[in-house]
């Protein structure tokens, strides 16, 4: 914790200093040299201008990153939220190959306070570049930790299934991002038109002997009434935060192309914070559009103690028809 501390200071103090040029090495993992060095020109371009444009307190130079619009479109709306800058010069990491091409993740970002946010070490935060075959840029994400990535990647070793949790953790860090971005059209996409939402709340009951009771109170909503409360809070919100540091994906026994997803999360905004359990019911029929059915959100405490995990929503407690 100490080391964080400190690197995390080392790091504000690094904001205020003319920003460098980032080097992007990649080791290995990627056998064509051209494709190779296409990877990490345009990695190193596209973060050294982040750099530079935290540093002179301005927009993304998107002309000088050349990428494409999807792209300019997705990380101006982080940078909106919430600026970040890459802590370290030369950054030396595997590309991993996925069935569209290839990803550079590990990738240290400090998301830069705005306003009179004060400095915490939850600034710390990865990012994840996908390239296609090619090397062109197709995506930026904030991802989750390489370790919870090659976990699940690493839980199934049928080919196909590999695929299918590559395809799942990508979108996870699509979600992820969305609510970083406060990307309200990604996640009216994302969610299916009969989408069920549940999120629980803690109700404590004072009882006549003194003491006190708690409770999970569960409210259900529509896709309607879920984005439209959500597009409320990201408009009356300065930033919003949201980190995973759990994940847990499983197959449906008999619908090979429904995945419950379980993941530990935690949500901040300048003014609420709160840390508990989200389940997503991923359905991969569409492969190029899949969806959401399910997403249930449950706090991870009740009276002073962490919720027992038969407790927490999985993909036993929901009947696929």
């Amino acid at each position: 914790m100490k080391n964080r501390v400190l690197l995390f200071l080392l790091c504000m103090l690094a904001f205020n200093l003319n920003a460098k040029a980032i080097n992007v090495i990649v080791t290995d993992g990627i056998d064509n040299p051209s494709v190779k060095a296409t990877i990490e020109n345009a990695a190193s371009r596209i973060l050294s201008e982040v750099n530079a444009a935290q540093n002179e307190n301005r927009n993304l130079n998107f002309n000088v990153m050349g990428v494409n619009a999807q792209v300019q479109r997705s990380m101006s709306m982080l940078w909106e939220n919430t600026p970040f800058v890459c802590i370290d010069d030369e950054i030396v990491e595997h590309g991993i190959s996925t069935s569209s091409g290839y990803q550079i993740r590990n990738i240290p970002l400090m998301m830069k306070p705005t306003g009179e946010r004060p400095f915490n070490e939850d600034e710390y935060q990865e990012a994840v570049i996908n390239f296609d075959k090619q090397g062109n840029v197709e995506s930026f994400n904030l991802s989750i930790s390489v370790n919870l990535y090659m976990n699940v990647v690493k839980s199934n070793l049928e080919l196909t299934d590999l695929r299918r949790r590559q395809m799942i953790l990508d979108y996870v860090e699509q979600f992820r991002t969305a609510y970083n971005q406060k990307d309200i059209d990604f996640l009216r996409m994302v969610y299916s038109e009969d989408a069920l939402i549940i999120t629980g709340r803690v109700i404590t009951h004072k009882q006549p002997e003194g003491f006190v009771t708690q409770k999970i109170q569960y409210n259900k909503q529509t896709k309607q009434q879920y984005l439209r409360n959500l597009t409320r809070v990201f408009n009356t919100t300065q930033y919003v935060r949201v980190t995973f540091d759990e994940i847990e994906v499983m197959r449906h026994p008999t619908n090979p192309n429904f995945y419950g997803v379980t993941l530990h999360q935690g949500y901040t905004s300048n003014t609420y914070h709160d840390d508990g359990y989200l389940f997503l019911l991923w359905d991969f029929r569409n492969e190029q559009a899949p969806e959401i059915h399910v997403r249930t959100w449950q706090p991870d405490r009740l009276e002073g103690h962490a919720l027992p995990r038969d407790e927490v929503f999985s993909l036993g407690d929901f009947d696929i028809k």
